[in-house]
């Protein structure tokens, strides 16, 4: 072979020797899917539930969004693996007032607290309150404005209501017909005409925990109402009438 030939071959073989390395280099790596909580053992969600459950904040999905919601982290109602470390080094939520049993909405949260009669926070639920919107709806029109300040249950319902904004389910009426009560729809954020929804699943077991009566603080970080002279008098008017 001549010595042109043999150069001529020599080439040819390293350019379809740099051709095929560099297919092989540039192909894809196939990468496997994981689920958004496969890091998480069953072990560990079980525990986070208990934690939850512990905390005040009750069982399921509801109890995971009233967790995010107090604790102002993303809403997602998933567990991440962030979010079972954070449930985990967590301590109970703390009512704004102490030493009596009431209710309190947290309007920047929007989460409901109701308390025992030391004033400790036994329960923690989602709520959706009045979005400051105005409205104009089935012949009714007004600003969605869920009232700041302190208040008492005066009327309850047991079932179902129908308002002429759409459906209650065990309303606790608080002021000028507005309410506490379960919906099918309880939004990450303020959506309601001024009532304060809660999830159906707990609409009854609430309705139970306030009688006619019961104490209710509404606030935000700008407001902020006391009610304990109203539990004192109350105290007195209770012993007085023993």
């Amino acid at each position: 072979m001549s010595i042109s030939k043999k150069l001529a071959s020599t080439v040819l073989f390293t350019l379809l020797l740099a051709l095929t390395t560099s297919a092989t280099f540039a192909r894809p790596q196939k990468r496997k899917s994981h689920p958004a909580n496969s890091a998480l053992k069953r072990a560990e969600l079980k525990e986070a539930a208990a934690r939850l459950k512990e905390l005040g904040y009750g069982s399921g999905r509801n109890a995971l969004i009233a967790f995010q919601k107090y604790e102002g982290r993303k809403v997602t109602g998933l567990m991440s693996p962030d979010d079972v470390e954070a449930i985990m080094n967590s301590t109970a939520p703390q009512a704004k007032d102490a030493g009596y049993k009431h209710v309190e909405v947290d309007l920047d949260r929007q989460v409901l607290l109701l308390t025992d009669s030391d004033g400790v926070v036994r329960k923690v639920l989602p709520v959706s309150t009045g979005n400051d919107k105005n409205y104009n709806e089935k012949g009714m029109s007004g600003l969605a404005y869920t009232p700041r300040g302190r208040f008492r249950i005066y009327a309850k319902i047991s079932g179902w209501r129908k308002s002429p904004l759409g459906l209650l389910y065990y309303p606790s009426y608080f002021s000028d017909g507005l309410a506490i009560h379960g919906n099918s729809s309880v939004p990450n954020s303020p959506a309601s005409h001024g009532c304060i929804r809660i999830p159906n699943s707990a609409a009854i077991e609430m309705s139970r925990q306030m009688p006619v009566g019961t104490i209710l603080l509404i606030y935000d970080k700008q407001s902020f109402v006391s009610a304990k002279a109203w539990a004192e008098a109350d105290k007195n008017k209770l012993a007085s009438d023993k």
